[in-house]
């Protein structure tokens, strides 16, 4: 899938966004550089280089634009629980930065939930802006206010001292099992 190039930034009213951009902190929007802006992941975002911003961190292939519509429907079905912010570059209107954060409903410490940070990617020609930090301030700021009792970033061990520096303390360790390949399985 080959981005479109466009020169015009479309605005946040212009778009159909996964929620409402009124939940990303206002400090963190005007912490942004000018060149940049951060909102909600939209519905024509895979046209603006999502996947293509993802594949820094593993890979995303592309199954093509209608699979992922269907996606961001199911996600947006959901509600309350998947907020994907992603870091616009106005000249551009592409995707640089990308993160997400889920809420799990907990039984725990009085009926509550655990925000979980993941997917959090950064375009290879916009490190060092401090474009990682933001999405993560952002997506902190949605959880806490959510009503999480905790945030849980998932990382790798390369990058515990920049994710310290936005507050993090490493806890614990986890544990993963990939799911065998198989050529025939249900996707949700």
């Amino acid at each position: 899938m080959q981005a479109l190039n466009t020169s015009a930034f479309t605005p946040d009213e212009a778009l159909d966004l996964l929620f409402s951009p009124d939940l990303i902190s206002h400090e963190v929007k005007h912490a942004m550089h000018p060149d940049l802006h951060i909102r909600p992941l939209a519905s024509t975002d895979y046209q603006r280089g999502h996947l293509q911003v993802l594949s820094v961190l593993t890979s995303a292939p592309d199954c093509g634009e209608q699979a992922w519509c269907a996606h961001f429907e199911a996600l947006r079905a959901v509600g309350q629980v998947y907020y994907t912010v992603v870091v616009i570059d106005k000249a551009s209107d592409q995707i640089v930065g990308v993160g997400t954060v889920f809420l799990e409903r907990k039984f725990q410490r009085g009926i509550s939930c655990v925000g979980h940070i993941g997917d959090i990617a950064v375009d290879e020609r916009q490190k060092g802006k401090k474009l990682g930090m933001r999405v993560i301030q952002a997506l902190t700021y949605i959880s806490e206010n959510s009503g999480a009792y905790k945030t849980i970033l998932y990382f790798s061990d390369k990058n515990i001292p920049f994710y310290q520096k936005c507050g993090y303390g490493k806890k614990e360790n986890e544990m993963e099992r990939y799911t065998p390949a198989r050529a025939h399985f249900s996707k949700l």
